[in-house]
């Protein structure tokens, strides 16, 4: 169970810092304002969380890439 919540908060962490990326300056002047017009989006309502979850399957593949490499430099 300790791998979820690890893989989650590296979700949630990855998903904040996309969103204040992206949208620094809005979440610091008016950020109910920024939540309110989600639904009027032009990538639609969800994409923070597709954007997110495309993010986090990319650093879980490089992830396990390197993990494989690794395992096969130290099998030595």
């Amino acid at each position: 169970m300790k791998w979820w919540k690890r893989e989650l908060l590296i979700f949630i962490g990855l998903f904040i810092l996309l969103a204040l990326g992206m949208h620094f300056q809005a979440w610091i002047d008016h950020p109910v304002t920024q939540i309110r017009e989600l639904p009027n989006s032009p990538l639609g309502p969800w994409h923070p969380l597709y954007l997110t979850l495309s993010a986090y399957l990319l650093l879980w593949a490089v992830r396990l890439l390197f993990r494989g490499i690794k395992k096969i430099f130290t099998r030595g």
